[in-house]
This record gives C-alpha cells, structure tokens and sequence, in this order.
C-alpha cells in the first residue's frame, strides 16, 4: 500500500544508464512517486511544466556534466527551488556537487533505503501542510 504522504510527489530521474533508472523508477512507484525519467540532460533544461518535486540527476551523463546543469536549474527563477540529488559512481565528487548548487549527494552503487530516505527528506520539507 503506497503512503499517502508520497501521492503525487513527482520525481525526475535523469541518468544514461538505463539500469539504474529502472530499478529506481520502479523503487519510488512502488511508495507511491509519480517518476518521469530521462537520458537526456539537456531535457531537465528545458522543463518548463510538469516541474518535479525532486530531481535525482547523475553527474556523468553523456556529453553533459550534471554539475552543470545543476547550476543552471538553480539559477533559473523558474527552477531554483528544485531539491537536487547529485549521483555518480565517484565518491570524490561530493564537494563539487554541493559547490554546483545541489541539496545532497548520494554516491553509487547506493542502497535503496538510503536513496528513499533523502527522496522523503526532501519532498516532505516543502509545501507539506
């Protein structure tokens, strides 16, 4: 049975490795997420409605640097105040993803709980009644 608390939460997950994808779209519909997925860094960008709740993006995706588009999400007026949830596989890289802008940091391979834990953190602390 989905938490009610998660019911129309929207999470984005954009990474090029459809694995992961998978297994975490798959993870948050179970709780109750509405998920959207992309491989494409360049379609966060170009959000304009349908905003999500929260935005897991991967550091190192195919010609796009996820720090990068971090900073450009949370510059743009429409976008700022988007949680972020940096990933990557490199567990060095937790400085520059927070110095990019982003909330948190979750290196790979991550545990699911872990991965849900700060999904909850972060879509509960805003606009919840």
């Amino acid at each position: 049975m989905p938490n009610m608390d998660t019911k129309n939460k929207k999470i984005m997950i954009a990474d090029d490795d459809p694995g992961i994808v998978d297994a975490v779209e798959m993870l948050l519909e179970f709780e109750g997420y509405e998920v959207t997925s992309t491989v494409d860094g360049t379609t966060v960008l170009e959000m304009k409605q349908e905003l999500p709740d929260l935005l897991l993006l991967d550091i190192w995706m195919s010609g796009e640097d996820g720090r990068d588009i971090c900073k450009k999400l949370k510059e743009n007026k429409l976008t700022k105040d988007i949680p972020v949830i940096l990933i990557s596989a490199s567990r060095d890289v937790r400085e520059s993803a927070i110095a990019a802008g982003a909330d948190d940091f979750l290196a790979k391979p991550f545990e699911m709980n872990e991965l849900l834990q700060k999904v909850e953190q972060f879509t509960h602390k805003h606009g919840v009644l």
